[in-house]
């Protein structure tokens, strides 16, 4: 690990935001730079190190920035060379406040981009997984009227709710800027909808997976006019429309045409077809077995492509530390223009800990996957101190190459027995009893 443009994950932070990229975006938009202590390069440091936080809070943010956590960042004013920044939050709250969500938008991006060249100096194009989800949001008069909560025939639930789909590299973890919008109302949109948005950002030649859900016509036509392979599973009814009933395992090509009520709803030119294969496997052992059916535009052998939709599980493990390790199951923004800066902050720090986490298993030569998300967390999280007040390089890489061989230890235990009760049973701690499943 001797690459010169990666020392320490405070370093990219400080390479992407300091070297002038922020200044330039600051200068597209026609704002004022602030001198003060709770600079753009600032707010969003500290909005990341309190997302990585469990529980973090505005005053516990504070409190790391009186204690040196964003030491490089700081202007030398004089309540900084005097270390007479106040406790209040008052400031640090105003600052988020005015903190522009465009200028959050791109420097998020600006640091996955950075993140891909580091992990990928090979430029090969990624697999990537795609899935959505739902994040409750605060119960606000500003969240209420653009992202309402379900409603069924006993009345309307207290939370708003939002939709969410995202991309995720399958080697390395690496989350794309999501796509999000209302779950329900009457300006509610669909997961597919969604996902066609979704891909404008995705690296031009990457491979797209993805379950049933996103196995319809206009998600393949979406990802072939942006250059993009797909490997998409299909319902057992649509894989028997291309080849009839299928009773062995095998590949064959086929033209995926619309239907008319496709053609119409999303508009669709006369001549709109894929060209791609229909995969049939049967995967699974036991009374487990089941048949896959998968649509692919990708060239590589059948065995490949099973194998690569293997991976989708991924995502789901992903999303789960997206929502509760990084605490976006539940945004406490008030606003919409809040709620979409925590929102991508909180992307920007699970991605800087999944650099760490790749990093490390790079350099113990062993797979990224094989590593616990959580525990390489909880490390980063107190190793920030020392790696920003380290008083030499020396020293601060010597830090930062002990917090890789540590994170190379946080290693997921590899079960070899099943479990001893069955999975619909669970088990609670202390002295309650086991909750069995309903019938």
């Amino acid at each position: 690990m001797t690459s010169p443009e990666w020392s320490s994950v405070l370093q990219l932070y400080q390479h992407i935001v300091c070297r002038g990229v922020v200044q330039y975006f600051e200068q597209q938009q026609q704002q004022r730079r602030k001198r003060g202590i709770y600079t753009a390069q600032v707010v969003m440091w500290l909005m990341m190190v309190q997302a990585l936080q469990r529980g973090g809070t505005l005053a516990s943010a504070v409190q790391r920035l009186r204690e040196g956590a964003a030491g490089p960042l700081l202007f030398g004013c004089r309540r900084v060379r005097r270390k007479r920044i106040s406790a209040r939050t008052g400031g640090y709250c105003q600052a988020r406040l005015k903190l522009s969500k465009l200028l959050c938008r791109q420097v998020s991006q600006e640091i996955v981009e950075q993140l891909r060249q580091i992990l990928n100096p090979s430029g090969q194009p990624p697999v990537l997984v795609l899935d959505g989800t739902s994040l409750e949001l605060e119960h606000s008069p500003q969240l209420l009227p653009h992202y309402p909560p379900a409603q069924n025939q006993y009345g309307q639930s207290h939370w708003p709710v939002l939709r969410v789909v995202v991309l995720h590299e399958a080697s390395t973890g690496l989350a794309q800027q999501p796509c999000w919008g209302p779950m329900y109302g009457p300006q509610a949109v669909s997961e597919q909808a969604l996902a066609q948005k979704a891909m404008d950002a995705a690296p031009r030649q990457a491979l797209l997976v993805a379950d049933r859900n996103f196995g319809v016509f206009s998600v393949a036509w979406a990802a072939q006019q942006r250059g993009l392979s797909v490997v998409v599973r299909l319902t057992q009814p649509r894989a028997y429309k291309f080849a009839g009933p299928i009773s062995q395992s095998g590949s064959q090509p086929v033209v995926w045409k619309p239907s008319l009520w496709e053609r119409r709803k999303h508009q669709l030119p006369e001549q709109a077809e894929v060209a791609g294969r229909l995969i049939a496997a049967q995967v699974g052992r036991g009374q487990s077995k089941q048949w896959l059916y998968l649509f692919t535009t990708s060239p590589l052998p059948a065995e490949e492509v099973v194998s690569l939709y293997g991976q989708r599980w991924n995502i789901e493990t992903d999303l789960r530390s997206l929502k509760r390790t990084v605490q976006l199951h539940h945004i406490s923004a008030r606003s919409p223009e809040m709620m979409e800066k925590h929102l991508l902050m909180a992307l920007s720090a699970y991605n800087l800990v999944r650099a760490v986490m790749c990093l490390a298993a790079r350099r113990s030569r062993i797979d990224p996957r094989q590593l616990s998300f959580t525990q390489v967390l909880t490390l980063v999280d107190c190793a920030w101190h020392k790696l920003v007040t380290a008083p030499t390089k020396q020293q601060h890489d010597r830090e930062f190459f002990r917090l890789l061989d540590l994170a190379a230890q946080c290693v997921l235990p590899k079960r070899r027995k099943h479990r001893s009760y069955p999975r619909q049973v669970w088990r609670r701690g202390g002295v309650f009893r086991v909750r069995k499943a309903e019938n």
